[in-house]
């Protein structure tokens, strides 16, 4: 490893870690190295594989979490220009001078619509520089007949979104040979097991549940942001910008930019306990299943006036389901009273939220400002009430750039029925 940045620590893996690394072995068809979070991961890879100072080009549309690991890891990022249909990278868009100054590719998969990974790939080989592929909301996706995280030197994963298990990761290596320092690496950095942590772990599900069943959403989220416990109050976190420069003195590492990137994961980099592993191991048994409902979902939704078409081969089980409204905070609004809670929001673009300071400008950000502004994520498992809500709701269809007007009625109009 060129940085040299693992400490002490055991390489040693349980039985239970190992399990969860063969499932995804299996999968993938490549190594993999389970990791307390998919921030985490990707903070491992950017470091093994990119010296400080770098630029590594990846989405404006992402979260902030993910912007945050690539500052930790001393590294500069630089936002792409993208497809406003799906945010993917338009690599036609990227400017030659940009390309030969980039000394990474990150991609993003949102929502799990595959980035065009086969031709990064070919791109990345003849600059010399390595692919990396975030494939948080993208475990069941694929592109180029491949999954979706088998086209980089590294891939990481989520195991909080598909698989529902609400912590764990894997770091997946093309080369099986890197294993041994990477898996070192890892252990240097992780911060020892809490015992309070992982009992709040077991009974959250419990918490959850009964917060569903007596319909106490507002009241619970006003509870913690009373208690000081919210991280985040709009969909961005604050930047804090006098902070974050002088953190960038630090850099790399982790701990002067723990408080970005712990957001929404204060746990993000604790060794998991047995408790936690057992939970993602069940969890993950039975992500075909999971992964066939929200592929029906998806199609479901795709087949509403709110999608729009993409030229894909057969249907994604996508993590989210982006739609597109004319007016996304009433359709927002439509859908919370009836108990569905849209997530997953990337607006503005990380270049409009970080400014040059922090960032290199994309050079074509309006399909990025128009995709951050007008998409819809819904959950795929909750489709058919989606549909039925924003029908009830009038909600308008919102055209993308450069898209002719569609003909026929409009959401909800006469003779039209989305379910």
């Amino acid at each position: 490893m060129a940085i040299g940045e693992a400490g002490p620590g055991s390489t040693r893996r349980g039985s239970q870690p190992e399990r969860l690394e063969e499932t995804m072995r299996a999968r993938l068809g490549r190594e993999c190295v389970y990791v307390p979070s998919c921030r985490f991961g990707l903070y491992v890879a950017l470091r093994h594989w990119c010296p400080p100072g770098g630029r590594v080009l990846m989405s404006p549309v992402n979260d902030d979490v993910i912007f945050f690991v690539v500052l930790a890891a001393g590294l500069r990022p630089v936002q792409a220009p993208l497809n406003p249909l799906d945010a993917s990278i338009d690599m036609d868009a990227v400017p030659e001078e940009t390309w030969r100054s980039v000394s990474a590719v990150l991609t993003t998969n949102l929502y799990g619509n595959p980035d065009p990974a086969p031709r990064l790939r070919q791109k990345c080989d003849a600059l010399g520089i390595p692919l990396f592929e975030d494939g948080a909301h993208a475990i069941g996706s694929t592109v180029g007949g491949r999954p979706v995280g088998a086209w980089g030197e590294a891939s990481v994963f989520s195991l909080s979104k598909h698989v529902g298990a609400k912590a764990g990761g894997m770091l997946s290596l093309a080369d099986p040979g890197l294993r041994e320092a990477v898996a070192k690496t890892c252990a240097g950095l992780l911060t020892p097991n809490r015992i309070g942590s992982e009992l709040a772990y077991a009974v959250r599900p419990y918490a959850e549940a009964t917060v569903r069943g007596l319909r106490l959403r507002r009241a619970a989220w006003a509870a913690i942001r009373l208690l000081g416990l919210a991280d985040r109050e709009e969909i961005r976190m604050p930047l804090r910008p006098d902070e974050l420069a002088r953190a960038a003195d630090r850099a790399p590492g982790l701990e002067a930019h723990h408080p970005w990137v712990r957001v929404d994961m204060h746990d993000y980099r604790q060794e998991s306990g047995r408790l936690r592993l057992r939970r993602i191991g069940r969890r993950l048994d039975r992500l075909d299943d999971v992964l066939d409902a929200c592929r029906a979902g998806t199609e479901l939704l795709l087949s509403t006036p709110w999608a729009k078409p993409r030229d894909t081969h057969g249907t994604q089980p996508l993590f989210r389901v982006p739609l597109f409204v004319a007016d996304r905070d009433a359709a927002i609004a439509a859908l919370a009273r009836q108990g569905v809670v849209v997530g997953y929001l990337y607006d503005p673009p990380l270049d409009d939220y970080a400014g040059a300071d922090f960032t290199d400008p994309s050079p074509a950000p309006e399909g990025a400002r128009w995709f951050a502004r007008h998409a819809l994520p819904v959950d795929p498992l909750r489709a058919r009430t989606v549909a039925e809500v924003l029908e009830r709701s009038g909600a308008r269809p919102v055209e993308a750039p450069g898209e002719p007007p569609r003909g026929g009625p409009t959401a909800g109009g006469p003779g039209q029925s989305l379910v």
